[in-house]
């Protein structure tokens, strides 16, 4: 009698991580582990098809319905460590001494296949107020960041 076959795992999802963050292995004083602050009525505006690929991951990553929660702050992918990291420099043409990330998250990284230099961070960006924030409340301007959404597509796209 012959043994029954082996059933299939299930193929691994991009939510399915590991997000390792070394910046978060550091600990204090380079970084603080927060969560973000919320946005509970967050909706998809754009994606990018070019992003996911480099990361392996499938062109409607989007629509998994961890996605969405996991992106704005509502729940994090387990393994996930949110972090605001703190550095230093000049800012405006002058030393700065201390600054930080007043409004991102540093969720982890994810490997980036396409990349042959290395696993990309994985920021949330207008994540809530952080101890670096300087009085302001963290959130980004709708405008600023599809700005540098259409950037960040254009750059990517002289890569090629």
């Amino acid at each position: 009698m012959s043994a029954l076959p082996t059933p299939a795992a299930p193929a691994p999802s991009w939510a399915d991580g590991p997000w390792p963050n070394r910046y978060a292995a550091l600990g204090e004083p380079f970084c603080v582990e927060l969560a973000a602050a919320p946005f509970p009525e967050a909706r998809w505006a754009a994606v990018s098809p070019g992003a996911a690929a480099d990361l392996g991951w499938p062109a409607d990553w989007w629509r998994d319905p961890r996605a969405l929660p996991a992106f704005t702050g509502q729940a994090p992918l387990a393994g996930m460590r949110p972090v605001a990291t703190v550095y230093s420099g000049h800012q405006f043409g002058v030393w700065a001494g201390q600054l930080g990330d007043g409004r991102a998250l540093l969720v982890g990284e994810a490997a980036s296949p396409g990349a042959p230099d290395g696993p990309r961070e994985l920021q949330l960006k207008g994540a809530g107020r952080t101890p670096y924030s300087r009085g302001a409340d963290g959130r980004a301007v709708l405008r600023s960041s599809i700005r540098e959404f259409l950037c960040s597509e254009a750059m990517h796209g002289l890569r090629a």
